[in-house]
C-alpha cells in the first residue's frame, strides 16, 4: 500500500493503492484548507468505507440474489463483505492498484482481476489543475466472452446543517429488503432535487434515472460550493443518507452522491439498465470533474 500526493495550488488530494481511492481532498480557501470530500481518519489504515472516494468497477451497487442471467449463460456471484450478503461495489475498491505514473498534479493507477465471472483491466487517472480535480475510470473486458460493464464513484461529501444538493432527475427507484432497488417511479418531491434542496436528514438509499450529468452541492456556512460534471454525461446517480439504525457512529456529517452508467441491478433488468456490455478486448471509460468555488460564484 503506498500513498500518493497529488496537488495544485488550491487543491491538494491525497490517493492510496489500497483500494485506488481518493483518500483526502481540499480545496484552499482564503488562508486556510477546506474538505471538498468528507475528512478520513487520521492513521495508516485505508477502510475504503472511510475514504472521500472510491471506484466502482466492474459495476456499482448490488445485483439481486447474486446472480444473473447473460447471453444464455447464468452468473453467480460471491458476498465480498462481512456485513452485506451481496457482492457489492464490484473489486476495485477492495483491490491493490499499482502506480502508472505520476507527478505534482497527476497520477495515473491500475487493476487487473482475473477472476471467475469478470476479468479484466481497471484504470485511473486523477489530476489537480487550479481549482478542478478530475477523474477518469476505464475499463477493458480480458475475458472471452462479451459481458456487461458499468463504471462510477462513491464519493462522500460532508454534510452540513444547510447543506443542499442540485441535481435534476427523472425518475427514482424505491427500496426493498437486502438494500436492493425495487420499482421505478416519479421522483417524490422531498427527494427532487431539481432545485437546490436541503438534505433529508433520514436514511435515504435510491437510485435516481434521468439525470444530465451535471449536480451542484452548497454549503452556506462554509461559503463554499463544488460542481460535479460527468463525460460522457451519466444518465443515473444513487444517493446515500446514512442513520443510526445502520451505522451507531453516523453523525449526519456526511451523505453520498454517486454518479454512476447504470441503474442498481440493471444485471436482472431487460435493457442492463444501462450497462455496457463489452466484447473481450474492449474498452469504454467516464470522468468526473468537481470544481469548487465560492458562493458568490455558483449563479
Amino acid at each position: 500500500m503506498a500513498d500518493i500526493e497529488i496537488a495544485s495550488d488550491r487543491l491538494r488530494c491525497v490517493l492510496s493503492t489500497q483500494g485506488g481511492l481518493v483518500w483526502r481532498l481540499e480545496a484552499k480557501f482564503g488562508d486556510g484548507w477546506q474538505a471538498l470530500l468528507r475528512p478520513p481518519p487520521e492513521g495508516s489504515d485505508r477502510d475504503p468505507l472511510k475514504a472521500g472516494c472510491f471506484p466502482l468497477v466492474p459495476f456499482g451497487n448490488r445485483v439481486e440474489g447474486n446472480r444473473f442471467l447473460f447471453d444464455r449463460t447464468e452468473y453467480r456471484l460471491k458476498p465480498n463483505t462481512p456485513w452485506d450478503k451481496h457482492y457489492l461495489h464490484g473489486d476495485g475498491w477492495l483491490g491493490d492498484w499499482t502506480v502508472e505514473d505520476r507527478g505534482d498534479a497527476e497520477a495515473s493507477l491500475s487493476f487487473v482481476l482475473q477472476g471467475k465471472t469478470y476479468r479484466y483491466r481497471a484504470t485511473q487517472r486523477f489530476t489537480c489543475e487550479e481549482a478542478n480535480f478530475r477523474a477518469i475510470l476505464g475499463v477493458t473486458n480480458l475475458g472471452e466472452r462479451p459481458m456487461p460493464f458499468g463504471l462510477g464513484w462513491h464519493p462522500y461529501f460532508p454534510l452540513t446543517p444547510t447543506t443542499t444538493l442540485e441535481a435534476p432527475a427523472k425518475a427514482y427507484w424505491t427500496e426493498k429488503a437486502g438494500w436492493l432497488p425495487d420499482t421505478c417511479t416519479s421522483v417524490p418531491e422531498a427527494l427532487d432535487f431539481k432545485y437546490p434542496r436541503a438534505l433529508p436528514r433520514r436514511w435515504v438509499n435510491n437510485g435516481f434515472e434521468g439525470w444530465d450529468g451535471a449536480a451542484s452541492i452548497v454549503w452556506p456556512e462554509r461559503h463554499m460550493r463544488v460542481s460535479i460534471e460527468t463525460a460522457p454525461a451519466l444518465s443515473r446517480y444513487f444517493l446515500f443518507v446514512s442513520d443510526t439504525t445502520f451505522d451507531p457512529h453516523y453523525r449526519e456529517d456526511f451523505f453520498c452522491f454517486e454518479p454512476m452508467s447504470h441503474s442498481a441491478n440493471g444485471h436482472n433488468l431487460s435493457d442492463l439498465g444501462g450497462l455496457t456490455v463489452l466484447a473481450p478486448g474492449q474498452g469504454t471509460e467516464i470522468s468526473m470533474a468537481l470544481s469548487c468555488g465560492a458562493i458568490e460564484d455558483a449563479a
